[in-house]
């Protein structure tokens, strides 16, 4: 499993998990991970940040830490129950299929985590822009279809 984050500008880091996910685990890399990817490339304090509403992003700690973090950064809030329009579904898409395309397959789990940060890096920038661009363009259509599912 992987924490990944990116915007407009870049890529963020792409993060090995060993564990699953919860709460107090999610909580530990918000700090070291999107409050510096956040800081470095929305030093203006512009920056949005989006998650769903996975069990381990709605938890107790980790919303209080986004409160408490709101000075430097945004945080938007997605309702629970709501469909998945988070970009970063679209960037795993891309980064599974470069992975299925490679030749040879990577065969084993050290190789599969090479493979998906070669690949993560060679996301082309125009990619993300072309993603965070399609977001009022998704958030029409949801409000067309009254919440019902998409095409994203």
């Amino acid at each position: 499993m992987v924490w990944d984050v990116c915007s407009w500008r870049d890529m963020g880091p792409l993060i090995r998990l060993e564990t699953t996910l919860i709460g107090d685990r999610y909580l530990s890399n918000l700090p070291d991970h999107l409050h510096s990817f956040m800081s470095i490339v929305h030093s203006e304090g512009l920056g949005q940040f989006q998650q769903d509403s996975a069990t381990p992003h709605a938890s107790r700690v980790a919303t209080k830490w986004l409160q408490e973090h709101s000075s430097d950064f945004r945080h938007f809030h997605w309702p629970p129950k709501s469909p998945e329009m988070n970009i970063i579904e679209d960037v795993r898409d891309a980064l599974l299929h470069a992975v299925e395309n490679r030749s040879p397959p990577p065969r084993t789990p050290m190789d599969l985590w090479t493979v998906l940060k070669d690949e993560w890096c060679e996301l082309p920038s125009r990619y993300l822009q072309t993603l965070v661009e399609s977001m009022p363009h998704r958030v029409a259509i949801l409000l067309y279809v009254r919440g019902d599912p998409t095409r994203y």
